[in-house]
């Protein structure tokens, strides 16, 4: 069932673009009578490339499977993500395709804190049976993107993006040796990215405001079978929603 659901969600997410274009142009008629809206950029689309800034915020956390050896053990009762909040900054370079399509290169710069709640057997040395777990993460972030733009009415459009991203940890310590305390995560991870955007041209820049799904494919889980807030997990993947505002000229 879940499966299904998604392979619907994914088709309704890449016909919005087709639906909401519709919408427009029926509507072109109607701002017509209402009076001739003067455009902003209006030669914006005839450019080859043009360039950007990013700022946004993400939404992170980790996606886990537990260890199969997890209930042999009697430390930890229960080890679960939750969700945390983080900054991205970044720039961004995109390409002229055609009039519908537009290839984007938007690296960007992340600062990440992703967590896991543990409930355990025996009280820490705090005397604590419920523990969180912070694992902050600084990521330089590589994505390549597809968007795929309706036509532009008036001083508005929208656009979805698809793409693929190469990430790098700069604050790794799947190498760290004093680390009973903490969960090893390695450097790299890459994996796909989808979103939907909005462009709004102003006289002298346009105003993106852009949601987008970025998840990782690769186990990026150092386990350590000594450590007792590691070892409880088999897999760990990187899971993220990324807001951000793109200023472009």
């Amino acid at each position: 069932m879940l499966y299904l659901f998604r392979k619907k969600s994914i088709l309704k997410f890449f016909l919005l673009p087709v639906f909401l274009n519709s919408l427009l142009l029926l509507s072109e008629p109607v701002a017509a009578q209402m009076g001739k809206v003067e455009l902003n950029l209006f030669d914006h689309d005839s450019k080859p490339y043009y360039f950007g800034i990013t700022v946004g915020i993400n939404l992170a956390r980790f996606q886990t499977e537990l260890h199969p050896r997890f209930l042999q053990y009697d430390s930890v009762y229960v080890a679960e993500p939750i969700n945390s909040g983080g900054l991205t900054l970044g720039l961004s370079a995109t390409g002229r395709i055609s009039n519908r399509f537009q290839v984007r290169f938007n690296p960007q710069l992340m600062f990440i804190e992703r967590n896991i709640y543990y409930k355990l057997k025996y009280p820490d040395f705090d005397g604590q049976t419920e523990v969180t777990k912070k694992v902050e993460s600084v990521i330089m972030s590589f994505p390549l993107q597809v968007k795929f733009q309706s036509d532009r009415i008036g001083n508005f459009r929208v656009y979805t993006l698809a793409g693929f991203k190469a990430d790098i940890d700069m604050a790794s310590n799947a190498r760290a040796k004093k680390a009973e305390e903490l969960i090893k995560i390695e450097k790299y991870d890459f994996g796909p990215e989808f979103g939907i955007g909005f462009n709004f041209f102003f006289p002298s820049f346009i105003f993106s405001p852009e949601i987008k799904i970025s998840n990782g494919l690769r186990n990026i889980h150092a386990r350590d079978e000594n450590l007792r807030f590691s070892n409880v997990f088999d897999k760990i993947q990187s899971r993220m929603i990324v807001f951000s505002i793109h200023l472009e000229g």
